[in-house]
């Protein structure tokens, strides 16, 4: 099953490095990873998305926290977080299309539906955007293709998260409460030291 983890790390040279060797040293492999700033100075924030079986979740937390680099993680699902994929599809739509001049206004009329928009419009070809979930980017593509059009360039940024309200690990660790069941705050592995590589 596909497990989501928010991760964050002190922002220091080799810290994806040591994140994604970890994962390799598990055997588990990383499906998707989004890396950028969070709303801490020195801070990045990872969303980490693993194939792994359903009971491997506590495993791969314990051993991110192994890493001297770890902050905080969380694990969240969908139905405690708002998960969202960025994409960018570039698609051929010019005079020699085979659906000739109607080929953009079919492309534009696609995007409405999809709720994609239109941001760079080339002699040859039209690129849209388009924020939302996996499977609502996928369905674009599906359409896309089996409408005859020809896809040139696809680019998507992997699950971004964020888990609903005020449930991350540091606000109940700072209300001094545990959360839900099973729920696992840092301190629990302030004794573990990283493994080395």
């Amino acid at each position: 099953m596909l497990h989501t983890f928010v991760a964050l790390v002190s922002d220091k040279p080799g810290a994806l490095t040591r994140v994604a060797s970890l994962f390799r040293r598990l055997s588990i492999n990383i499906v998707s990873l989004t890396v950028g700033e969070s709303e801490r100075p020195d801070v990045s924030r990872m969303t980490i998305v693993c194939e792994a079986p359903e009971n491997a979740a506590h495993r791969i937390k314990a051993s991110l926290y192994k890493l001297e680099i770890t902050v905080e993680i969380d694990e969240v699902g969908r139905s405690e977080a708002v998960i969202r994929e960025l994409c960018l599809i570039k698609v051929a739509a010019g005079p020699s299309h085979p659906l000739g001049q109607h080929s953009r206004s079919q492309i534009f009329e696609l995007a409405n539906v999809f709720r994609a928009r239109v941001v760079d419009l080339a002699p040859e070809s039209i690129m849209l955007e388009m924020t939302g979930s996996a499977s609502k980017i996928e369905g674009l593509i599906q359409v896309l293709t089996e409408s005859g059009y020809t896809i040139l360039e696809v680019s998507r940024t992997g699950r971004m998260a964020m888990r609903r309200g005020h449930h991350t690990g540091r606000v109940l660790k700072a209300l001094g409460t545990r959360g839900r069941e099973g729920d696992t705050l840092p301190d629990q592995f302030s004794e573990v030291n990283e493994e080395e590589e």
